[in-house]
């Protein structure tokens, strides 16, 4: 049996530990604080710019599309577990790891509901909307909320498809939300927006999209990556010097061929709420130990650490698994709702999923 993944560190250099820091240095009350050789290479200033690019990990800068964002390469961190997107940015909207933050997975089950619910659209995995409060979802306060209690206005830059969705309730309440077109205007806004008192986040999915459709070796991708490339390059180049500018990701992917994209058999989905991601599938209810399938079974008492430390939020033990089934490198792990089309995928603990940059403006 293949040995567990190494989980994030949670040890002061993952992406909560960079909002908590990012928030910090415009006087936002921080209980602890990015690790010391990270946080040295943020840039100061009286106002922040944060990018998120969706599905850009670390290696993924290799790619000759990516020019500016490697060029200002300046670290490498952890994302969370699991390295996918909903958890994340409800990372970066809290300061907290899942553990305490509650969004433990893209398809999360909600006992209250009775349901697996798909986190970026709020839906049942056939499409049928959830009544569920998302605006009070994650704890209070959250990093916005924060922010204005320090005098700073938090402002987020998005496109406009997203203005009023269940996700975007969750995600940036309290924060004023700024609807797009496209990157171009995201970076109009942005030079518009930012300046001293004023923290903006700008997201970016072209690279995630891509990633997901077509992969990391087709052309739609190299030109994700080069509207990326220029968004950031346009900032780097236009903002004032006394905003600081900030580039980080929310996971990495991997390209997993169709042969590698194994349906798990009806019998062993029988009696078992299965959601989280294909790279690493949760199970509620009896293990799956088959030495046939491309993963590993894990019970929860092997993986209770990956979501990171306590105290843990009150609905953790509910929406939790009792057990995962962890893909073998290179092969995803399909459910009976699961998208057998796409080519990109993340959710696992391998280092391209898991290992994010931190770019800053030189």
């Amino acid at each position: 049996m293949p040995s567990p993944p190494p989980p994030p560190t949670y040890d002061e250099a993952t992406l909560a530990d960079l909002s908590i820091e990012l928030a910090a240095r415009l006087g936002v009350p921080a209980t602890r604080h990015l690790a010391a050789e990270v946080a040295s290479v943020l840039p100061e200033g009286s106002g922040t710019v944060v990018v998120l690019f969706d599905g850009l990990g670390t290696h993924q800068l290799g790619h000759p599309a990516a020019g500016p964002l490697a060029e200002d390469l300046a670290a490498t961190i952890d994302t969370v577990f699991p390295t996918t997107t909903t958890v994340a940015l409800a990372t970066v909207a809290t300061g907290l790891p899942p553990s305490r933050h509650g969004l433990l997975g893209y398809h999360l089950w909600l006992p209250e509901v009775g349901e697996v619910v798909n986190t970026i659209r709020w839906t049942t995995p056939w499409g049928e909307p959830v009544g569920v409060d998302t605006v009070g979802f994650l704890p209070t306060p959250n990093l916005w909320e924060r922010l204005a209690a320090s005098g700073i206005e938090p402002i987020t830059i998005q496109p406009a498809a997203f203005s009023g969705s269940p996700l975007s309730r969750l995600l940036y309440r309290g924060c004023r939300f700024e609807p797009v077109a496209s990157l171009d205007e995201a970076a109009h806004a942005a030079l518009q927006l930012a300046g001293p008192g004023r923290f903006v986040l700008v997201y970016c999915n072209d690279v995630d999209v891509a990633a997901h459709e077509a992969g990391q070796t087709s052309s739609s991708y190299a030109e994700a990556l080069g509207r990326a490339a220029k968004l950031w390059d346009r900032l780097r180049t236009g903002l004032p010097p006394d905003v600081g500018l900030v580039g980080t990701a929310d996971h990495g992917h991997v390209d997993v061929p169709e042969r590698r994209r194994y349906r798990l058999p009806a019998e062993l989905q029988a009696e078992r709420i299965l959601y989280g991601d294909s790279r690493v599938l949760f199970v509620r209810g009896p293990a799956i130990d088959d030495s046939d399938l491309p993963a590993t079974w894990l019970p929860f008492a092997a993986v209770s650490d990956w979501w990171g430390p306590g105290p843990r939020h009150p609905s953790f033990e509910v929406r939790r698994p009792d057990g995962v089934l962890v893909a073998d490198d290179g092969w995803v792990v399909l459910h009976r709702h699961a998208n057998p089309r796409l080519v990109g995928h993340h959710g696992g603990l391998s280092p391209p999923e898991r290992r994010i940059p931190v770019l800053a403006r030189r």
